[in-house]
C-alpha cells in the first residue's frame, strides 16, 4: 500500500525547481561591453579641442560631441572667440545665419591636426558615413592622401569652396 505524505506547497515547489529557501548571491556574469566606433571618431587624447568653457566638447551649432565626429571637425574664430563644429554642415549653417568667421580650419583625416580649409583637399561623397548630412565630406592636407582615400572609398576630390557649396544644399 501507498502512504500519503503531505508536503507543504512552498517546499514542494522548491524541491521541484531546485531552489533553496536561503538567498544566494548570483554568480557574477562577465558582460563584455561592445563599442562600435564610428569612422569619424577618435579617442579624447587624439582630439584637439579649441573652444573654451564648459561646452568646449560640443559642436557650437548642433551640440553634438566633437570627439565622436572629430574627423569632420571644422573650427573658426568669430569676434576673437574660437568655435568648433562637428562638420562642414554646421559651419555652413553658422555662416548662413550670419556668422562672420575668420581663419576657418578643418581636421586632416590622417594627421588629426587642424589645417587651413584653403589648403585642404576634400573627398565628397565617399562610402564612409557623413556627419549631419547624407553626403560625406572628409578633408586631407595632401592630394596624395585624398587620392588614396578616394581609391579605397570612392567620392570626388574638390576644394573647400566646392565642398561648402555642396554642404549649403542641405538647407534648401
Amino acid at each position: 500500500m501507498f502512504k500519503l505524505v503531505i508536503i507543504p506547497l512552498s517546499l514542494s515547489l522548491a524541491l521541484l525547481t531546485g531552489c533553496s529557501t536561503s538567498p544566494k548571491k548570483a554568480a557574477p556574469h562577465k558582460i563584455k561591453k561592445v563599442t562600435h566606433q564610428r569612422f569619424q571618431s577618435v579617442s579624447k587624447e587624439q582630439a584637439i579641442l579649441v573652444q573654451k568653457g564648459k561646452e568646449r566638447e560640443y559642436c557650437h551649432v548642433c551640440g553634438m560631441k566633437l570627439v565622436k565626429f572629430y574627423k569632420t571637425n571644422h573650427a573658426a574664430k568669430e569676434d576673437g572667440v574660437q568655435h568648433q563644429y562637428c562638420s562642414i554642415h554646421c559651419l555652413a549653417k553658422d555662416i548662413k545665419e550670419g556668422a562672420q568667421l575668420e581663419n576657418p580650419q578643418v581636421v586632416d583625416v590622417n594627421s588629426l591636426k587642424f589645417i587651413p580649409v584653403t589648403e585642404a583637399y576634400y573627398v565628397v561623397g565617399s562610402k564612409k558615413p557623413a556627419t549631419m548630412s547624407r553626403v560625406s565630406k572628409y578633408a586631407f592636407k595632401s592630394l596624395d592622401d585624398a587620392k588614396a582615400f578616394q581609391s579605397k572609398y570612392g567620392g570626388k576630390i574638390v576644394d573647400f569652396y566646392s565642398a561648402w557649396q555642396i554642404a549649403k544644399k542641405d538647407f534648401k
